[in-house]
């Protein structure tokens, strides 16, 4: 097994500190940004930032659904890790100041499947993934 990664970045006109908050608010905030691929989700308890527990369905073919039930952590401010309790994704949200504005990046890994599939994952999940991480951006941009 390989560990995949895929990630998408994009500068915010809006100040960092915004901009942390905007995607801390897992209750409020996050279900706006979401784009068509995300389905069912829910926040489980909290909901804002560190100690959120957070499920939807990620939808990233028209195969591949993935279930996840994921559980935040904030190991430094502006960085906030999303960790699925259903596998070995971790997903971390970065925002650090670019001037006025920010610059917001989201990577995803994983421990991808050995073989031929694990080829074609690695091959392909990290476009797939990265193109729905760009639509989340834009729709954090256009709230911001």
């Amino acid at each position: 097994m390989a560990k995949v990664t895929a990630s998408a970045e994009r500068t915010i006109d809006a100040p960092a500190d915004k901009v942390r908050a905007l995607v801390a608010d897992y209750a409020e905030t996050r279900p706006k940004i979401l784009t068509e691929h995300y389905r069912d989700y829910e926040v489980v308890e909290g909901g804002t930032g560190a100690g959120t527990k957070a499920k939807w369905k990620l939808q990233a073919t028209s195969k591949r659904v993935r279930d996840v039930a994921a559980s935040v952590s904030e190991p430094e401010a502006g960085t906030l890790v999303e960790t699925d309790a259903n596998s070995s994704m971790v997903t971390t949200w970065t925002v650090r100041p670019a001037g006025e504005r920010s610059v917001v990046r989201i990577e995803t890994t994983w421990q991808g499947a050995g073989g031929i599939g694990g080829f074609f994952e690695k091959t392909f999940a990290p476009g797939g993934l990265r193109r729905i991480y760009d639509g989340v951006l834009g729709k954090l941009a256009e709230l911001a």
